[in-house]
């Protein structure tokens, strides 16, 4: 990776907007990248820390990470961790409505995954850089 940016988000719904902003400003700014997979990307993953990790917790945040390599967009939400481990479920899982976000980031994604960190957690992934 050789151009990196990062934002730190106050761990609120609301906030994913603005997350979603900054990645799309960014991608613009460098005129490439898959913005909407990148969106998407962004969106369910500040979502999952807002919803499920300390992060939603008074007080909490979230970081964003966008890094542009030469053939890659690398996307990272930094999290304040939690007791659960993130989980890819299937499609024909019973569980409520939400649930599937990892789903959508898998069929979205180049690669993706999750790295404990001191305090939280990392989930990343990376889309393929479109050149212009």
């Amino acid at each position: 990776m050789f151009k990196q940016w990062s934002r730190k988000f106050p761990g609120l719904p609301r906030k994913v907007a603005e997350a979603r902003d900054f990645v799309a400003a960014l991608l613009e700014g460098e005129g490439s990248g898959p913005v909407d997979d990148a969106l998407l990307i962004v969106s369910e993953l500040a979502t999952n820390a807002v919803r499920h990790t300390r992060s939603g917790w008074y007080g909490g945040w979230f970081l964003v990470v966008v890094s542009f390599g030469d053939d890659v967009v690398r996307i990272e939400v930094i999290d304040a961790g939690g007791d659960r481990e993130p989980l890819l479920r299937s499609v024909n899982s019973d569980v409520e409505e939400g649930g599937r976000g990892l789903l959508l980031v898998t069929a979205c994604a180049k690669d993706w995954g999750v790295q404990d960190r001191p305090g939280g957690r990392c989930i990343w992934a990376e889309l393929a850089r479109v050149s212009e």
